[in-house]
């Protein structure tokens, strides 16, 4: 199943499903919208509704340099264990949203992340029994503001800012993201990244086990599982489209004032 929230034309907000034409999986291209969007008797083309952010977390944990290569191309060893750092919720926007950057800084990248959504509240999960807490996956962009990010430590100013976790469409159930899922990042159309789901250092279930070691995830909450090599920076005006096999496509417009 493909699960949406969004707000129709009288704002009224829903949760509905999303359905592909044809056996397509892509959720949206250049040309626009594909399938229908379900509640109910009623149908909706996603491009009459307001798309919302698939899931109201209360907290994303990131996970940083679960690739290899980006570790390397960041100069930074594979960690041992999980380097977590989090998002509050006021990061969260949604698909096709404009996402408002700081203004007055050097280098704000785009990072394309598989992310997973908690369905049970959880704590001291064993990773053999992680999967039965996972709601389903979604995209996510991990905007990241290298300026501020360089000379922090705990990066608030660098991952916390408004709008700096566009996420969804959609919540695609786990039988429909393949365990090699590919993930890509196209800004302007352009492949910037592309990886697979097979190359995380940290499975999904390895990351809920050393998560809810420390913290107990709430339904809604969101883990973004980290990003391949070729981030890089966003100009005024890009527009970013992060696809994962299986889910879809999560598209942006940024403006940096």
């Amino acid at each position: 199943m493909k699960r949406v929230r969004f707000r129709d034309s009288a704002g009224n907000v829903r949760g509905g499903r999303w359905t592909v034409e044809n056996g397509e999986e892509l959720v949206t291209a250049a040309a626009g919208p594909y399938g229908r969007i379900s509640f109910g008797d009623e149908k909706f083309a996603p491009d009459e509704v307001e798309i919302l952010p698939p899931c109201e977390p209360t907290k994303i944990v990131c996970v940083g340099l679960n690739y290899a290569d980006h570790a390397a191309e960041q100069d930074e060893e594979v960690p041992d264990r999980p380097l977590l750092f989090l998002k509050p919720p006021n990061t969260v926007t949604s698909h096709n949203k404009t996402v408002q950057l700081p203004a007055n800084k050097a280098r704000i990248d785009y990072e394309a992340e598989l992310a997973v959504v908690i369905g049970e509240r959880c704590k001291d999960v064993t990773a053999g029994a992680a999967m039965d807490y996972v709601s389903g996956f979604t995209c996510l962009n991990d905007l990241s503001n290298r300026d501020d990010q360089e000379v922090e430590q705990n990066w608030v100013r660098g991952k916390a800012f408004d709008d700096a976790a566009p996420i969804g469409p959609l919540v695609a159930t786990p039988e429909h993201v393949p365990e090699d899922a590919t993930i890509e990042c196209r800004v302007n159309g352009e492949v910037k990244q592309q990886s697979s789901r097979d190359q995380f250092i940290f499975s999904v279930p390895e990351l809920i086990e050393e998560i809810t070691t420390y913290m107990t995830l709430e339904p809604g909450d969101v883990i973004s599982t980290g990003t391949p090599a070729g981030v890089g920076p966003l100009a005024d005006g890009d527009e970013v489209a992060v696809e994962v096999e299986g889910i879809g496509t999560l598209r942006n417009t940024v403006h940096i004032p």
